[in-house]
This record gives structure tokens, C-alpha cells and sequence, in this order.
């Protein structure tokens, strides 16, 4: 059995035993992110289950109800709980890579990027040579850096999409 269930059925017989007079909600939800973390699955780190459980609360309940039916004759189905469960951490996923794709790089890093790129390459080198080492960077900033560099650290050899680039020789003193 894979362990994320092992760990939602660990949740579901938390609860069933009900070990506190309060507070069992709140520990179970503990335990089942700390079990979650054992398992690799550490979404819950950046992203609180907590708040997505509380945001889905009546069908928690709901899960809870169906899942403990003939828990205590061993006649129970955990499916529910594992599923619901399932479901908050998708939605924790979802919401951090949401977030992750919010988060921008300080201004001019990908500038930086082109130009340690650049500085990198010996002999001649195209602008689809500095994009296979700077994905994510599109051709029209490449572009601009070479414009920019043009002249005083670089050279344009050729013209046209198979354009070459090479960085400029320095003449040594007589």
C-alpha cells in the first residue's frame, strides 16, 4: 500500500480512537502533517493543510462520517478519508506552484544570466547557443544584451539568423 494512504488510514484511526476530551482534530491534522513529511510529502511546509481542511470543513466531516461507520468491527471504509485527504494535498500542490509562478526575479537577473552566458563562450557562438544555456530567457533580451555588448566586448560575424557572435580580440601593446 502506498504510504500516503498508510497515512490518511493512520489520520482516520486517530480520530476514531479519540484519545483527548478536546483538541483531537487539531492533533490528528498535527500527525497527519508530520506523517506527510515522513512520506516526502512536504508541500504542507509552505501551504497550510490546516486552512484547506477548514475551508472544505462540512465535507471533512462528512468523509470522517462515512469513513468510521464499523470502525470498531474492523468493517470500516478508510476510502473517503484517503480520498478527501488526497484531494487537500492536490490543492496544496496547485496552490504552490501558483505562488511559485507569482514570485519574480529582481530586476535585470536575467540580463545578468545573458551576459555570464556570454562571458562563458570561447570561439563563435550563436543567439540559439546563449538560449539553450539561458531557458527562460527570451531571443528579443538576448538580442538586446548583444546589441548593447556590440562593439566593445563583442562582434557580430555574419548577418541574418545564422549570424555568428565572438567576443572582440584584444590587440596587445608593441
Amino acid at each position: 500500500m502506498h504510504p500516503f494512504a498508510l497515512t490518511a488510514a493512520l489520520n482516520l484511526d486517530f480520530l476514531c480512537i479519540h484519545p483527548f476530551r478536546d483538541g483531537n482534530g487539531r492533533v490528528s491534522r498535527l500527525l497527519f502533517l508530520l506523517a506527510c513529511y515522513h512520506c516526502g510529502l512536504e508541500v504542507g511546509r509552505y501551504i497550510s493543510l490546516e486552512r484547506l481542511i477548514e475551508q472544505n470543513k462540512e465535507r471533512y466531516y462528512e468523509v470522517l462520517e462515512q469513513s468510521s461507520q464499523g470502525w470498531r468491527e474492523g468493517k470500516h471504509d478508510p476510502w473517503p478519508t484517503i480520498n478527501f485527504l488526497l484531494y487537500t494535498l492536490t490543492q496544496a500542490c496547485k496552490e504552490f506552484e501558483n505562488r511559485l509562478g507569482q514570485i519574480k526575479g529582481p530586476r535585470g537577473e536575467k540580463t545578468a544570466l545573458v551576459e555570464a552566458a556570454i562571458a562563458r563562450q570561447s570561439g563563435e557562438f550563436s543567439v540559439s547557443d546563449i538560449q539553450r544555456v539561458c531557458p527562460g530567457v527570451s531571443v528579443d533580451l538576448i538580442r538586446k544584451v548583444l546589441k548593447r555588448l556590440r562593439g566593445t566586448e563583442i562582434e557580430c560575424v555574419g548577418r541574418g539568423p545564422a549570424a555568428k557572435w565572438r567576443k572582440n580580440r584584444i590587440k596587445k601593446a608593441k
